[in-house]
């Protein structure tokens, strides 16, 4: 009940117009017939001038819609007398922009979920004590204490100790990143296992967070509004109606007849078709794993020609996981992994829980260690089965093996290096693997006309170049802050765009797409709001799938008016010669409504999805989906070596 006082709520003019209706069947039930006249014509009037209003206003600022033929149908079937048509057209006009409204409504959320996420308190370190401030109250030089998995609050430079941070919300990077004294950490990123000391080096306003913050309302605010696919058939539907309005006046000399052609030619299959569509799009889209925010979005999909990638998290997992054991001789590979896993379970290092995962995947049993210590970003060690057991950086085993040496390793990778009892053991490499996915979603783009590719990432050169070359990406940019991003994205010329990441370093660029996609499935919320497509599934051809369901639900929009055209163009041809009334005219228009929704329905594509599924059965038979391995690391990455 409480949805259905909403739903009256929103669509106010649709209630409003059903209560007038009602009213004036109750009146003529009482033999109360003028009464429902002027009822219903002043009525149909006050609308006719509301969307008059409405009319000016947008022919101001250049924009041609059908209101104009909507308003003429209202006006003319009052004068004539014909108020109970005038009544039915007024009922598909209001209810035409309500299912356009319901299905282009867009929640404008993106900053709150940024600001929600955005540190509120600082603890500054004072001569007294610590003291918990407002993130605002921060000034450059403060000291501040930023505990265990906090978020720095601004950009700040570390002045005690040693840390790992992880910047994955800013930079995309997926492995933590080491931190020593003198080195910048960035507002927004979260601290590790250790408490730390860091001078602010600048404003809450001025820090990298709050800017991210800027650039998504600012791209929010400067892109360009859709045109409503109906109204691009406006002008010369209008120009028709009212052109055979006038000549069968004329022919006849009777205005009745300019009001029964003009009652036919409302332009409710217009209004309706593509709105209908849409909706279907958007429940298919749903039951497809994806939501789509409007129907303008679906437009967008449609026409796409360029696809932006984000790296990490989009096109590759996101997070670093085991690709290969190279144990010294005398070490077996499960042997050495079980012994870098056992001690691996006393420490909080992403890469730990990859070897303990890997481990378990392999079968291998996990010992209990007698004592166990951690150093921050170098290493742990653990005394196991009376040996004691050092895992972590080159350097760090070193210290502990004289014998150790260093590996070859492929650009991205990431070298875990082992000691068991004083003696090198040996070497793990991990990497951040790249979809199964990615590279047929690509192909499926540019079997959709989405030829044009590029990846943009706040990786280094290496890493990108490796990750672009096996995927046959030729457009790649590296090193990308989020608003290089952005500037990247404006400066592409086939357009439609879309851009395709995660993460609130993502946040700025999906809102400055013309259609931003979020992989929203691990709970990228910042990313989720700012986009207009977000992806439920950990799966990227869900990609491929929102610019099939665009298309469809576009073709068949299109198809839907034109049979609601072509149907309304006869009804007023017939119309013309005085055949049909207007009120007779007014429910055949309810008819050609109901043709024009039945179409569009097929929007919701059922038998669609079945098809493209049989299809996608009968191209995989024999086939491989093709994988690879992708790197995530540049620059020095905690507990492990890179290149």
């Amino acid at each position: 009940m409480a949805r259905l006082v909403r739903m009256a709520r929103r669509s106010w003019a649709v209630t409003l117009t059903l209560a007038v209706g009602l009213a004036g069947i109750v009146l003529a039930l009482f033999g109360a017939g003028a009464a429902v006249q002027w009822l219903f014509s002043g009525y149909a009037l006050a609308i006719a001038a509301w969307q008059a209003v409405g009319m000016l206003r947008r022919l101001a600022h250049g924009n041609w819609g059908l209101d104009v033929l909507a308003i003429v149908a209202i006006v003319s079937t009052v004068l004539v007398g014909e108020y109970v048509a005038a009544l039915v057209v007024v009922l598909m006009l209001t209810g035409g922009e309500a299912l356009e409204d319901s299905a282009n409504r867009r929640a404008k959320r993106e900053l709150d979920a940024l600001l929600q996420r955005s540190p509120q308190r600082a603890h500054r370190i004072e001569a007294d004590g610590i003291v918990d401030v407002h993130v605002d109250d921060v000034r450059p030089g403060d000291v501040l204490l930023v505990r265990p998995s906090e978020i720095v609050p601004v950009d700040a430079v570390l002045v005690s100790g040693a840390t790992a941070v992880d910047e994955s919300q800013l930079t995309g990077e997926s492995v933590p990143v080491d931190k020593r004294q003198g080195d910048r950490v960035l507002s927004g990123s979260v601290n590790g296992q250790t408490a730390v000391e860091v001078r602010a080096e600048a404003t809450a306003a001025d820090s990298q967070y709050q800017q991210i913050v800027a650039l998504v309302a600012q791209a929010s605010e400067s892109r360009a509004p859709v045109v409503r696919l109906a109204d691009r058939f406006a002008v010369p539907f209008t120009v028709f109606s009212l052109a055979l309005g006038a000549v069968a006046w004329w022919a006849s000399g009777d205005p009745v007849r300019f009001a029964e052609v003009l009652v036919l030619a409302t332009p409710c299959p217009l209004l309706i078709a593509a709105p209908v569509a849409f909706i279907g799009g958007m429940s298919r889209a749903a039951r497809n794993g994806f939501v789509v925010k409007s129907g303008g979005v679906l437009e967008q999909l449609a026409s796409a020609r360029t696809a932006v990638f984000d790296k990490t998290g989009t096109l590759t997992r996101g997070a670093p996981a085991l690709t290969e054991v190279r144990p010294q001789p005398g070490f077996g590979a499960d042997e050495l992994l079980g012994f870098v896993a056992s001690a691996e379970q006393y420490s909080s290092h992403v890469l730990a829980a990859s070897m303990i995962a890997a481990a378990r995947e392999r079968g291998i049993r996990l010992a209990e260690a007698t004592h166990a210590t951690e150093q921050a970003t170098n290493g742990v060690v653990a005394r196991i089965d009376g040996r004691e057991v050092v895992v972590g950086k080159f350097a760090f085993v070193a210290a502990h093996a004289a014998d150790a040496e260093r590996t070859e390793i492929a650009p991205g990778e990431l070298a875990v290096y082992a000691a068991v009892g004083g003696r090198y053991a040996g070497t793990l490499l991990a990497a951040d693997r790249i979809r199964a996915e990615a590279r047929p979603t690509l192909e499926r783009l540019a079997a959709l006309g989405v030829r044009r590719t590029m990846m943009l990432t706040g990786d280094a050169q290496a890493t990108a170049d490796h990750i672009a070359a096996e995927l046959g990406l030729s457009r790649v940019r590296a090193d990308c802050l989020p608003v290089d991003k952005v500037h990247e994205v404006e400066a592409i010329d086939e357009r439609p765009v879309i851009m395709v990441g995660d993460g609130v370093n993502d946040a700025p660029v999906l809102a400055a797409a013309d259609v931003g996609v979020a992989m929203g499935a691990k709970g990228a919320t910042a990313a989720s709001e700012s986009a207009d497509v977000v992806i439920l599934v950990d799966d990227l051809s869900r990609v491929a799938k929102a610019v099939e369901v665009g298309r469809d639900t576009v073709r068949i929009a299109l198809q839907s008016i034109w049979v609601g055209i072509a149907v309304s163009v006869g009804l007023m041809v017939v119309a013309a010669f005085g055949v049909i009334p207007a009120t007779a005219g007014a429910v055949l228009q309810e008819v050609v409504d109901l043709i024009t929704i039945l179409a569009a329905l097929r929007a919701i594509g059922g038998r669609l999805d079945a098809r493209a599924a049989r299809q996608a059965r009968g191209a995989a038979v024999g086939e491989a989906p093709a994988a690879g391995r992708a790197a995530s690391a540049p620059g020095p990455t905690p507990r492990a070596d890179a290149p």
